[in-house]
């Protein structure tokens, strides 16, 4: 699996299958591309809503490889 800091960007995780699991409730995850905010403006965290580009967030690029 690879994480993904997108430049001046969220996380990009690439799954194919996930859930979120709050409160003892889970909930599929359909997409296959889970963008987690960076920035710390999402009005929907910890999932990214775009506020990086409004915000002029700055942050390198780099990926993280899980072995």
């Amino acid at each position: 699996m690879k994480i993904k800091a997108a430049e001046n960007g969220p996380y990009l995780i690439d799954v194919n299958e996930a859930k979120i699991v709050k409160d003892g409730n889970e909930e599929k995850i359909t997409q296959k591309t889970i963008t987690l905010c960076r920035c710390g403006g999402s009005s929907k965290k910890p999932f990214c809503d775009g506020s990086h580009k409004k915000i002029d967030f700055k942050g390198e690029a780099l990926e993280i490889e899980l072995t």
